[in-house]
């Protein structure tokens, strides 16, 4: 059972670590350029205008929580088989255009949710 302990506890520890990360990242993007980071980060300009706020301490209180707070935005068959086609024997196009038409999609579906 004490394996089992430990490997929650370090899983726990890297989601605390990937929020810490993302947060910081997520800053420095909103900070540099706000609709730039909207669209690269996948949220609202509402969202974006939160994180940025944050004190250095809420980030530390917020990126302790045991949920990661990224997503995936690539939760379609379609983007993961662009994304990851370039090994694949009968594909179309170029790495580039394949990965240009993930990032079509995936900024579409942030159009959609937050019309």
């Amino acid at each position: 059972m004490t394996t089992v302990n430990t490997t929650t506890e370090q899983l726990l520890a890297d989601i605390r670590e990937a929020n810490l990360t993302y947060l910081m990242l997520a800053q420095q993007l909103i900070r540099a350029d706000k609709a730039e980071a909207v669209f690269r980060l996948g949220v609202s300009e509402e969202s974006a205008e939160l994180i940025a706020a944050l004190s250095p301490a809420q980030v530390m209180k917020v990126a302790s929580t045991n949920t990661l707070l990224c997503r995936f935005r690539a939760d379609e068959d379609m983007v993961w088989g662009l994304l990851t086609s370039s090994h694949a024997p009968n594909r179309v196009g170029n790495d580039t255009t394949q990965r240009l038409h993930a990032s079509i999609l995936m900024a579409g579906k942030l159009a959609d949710a937050t019309a």
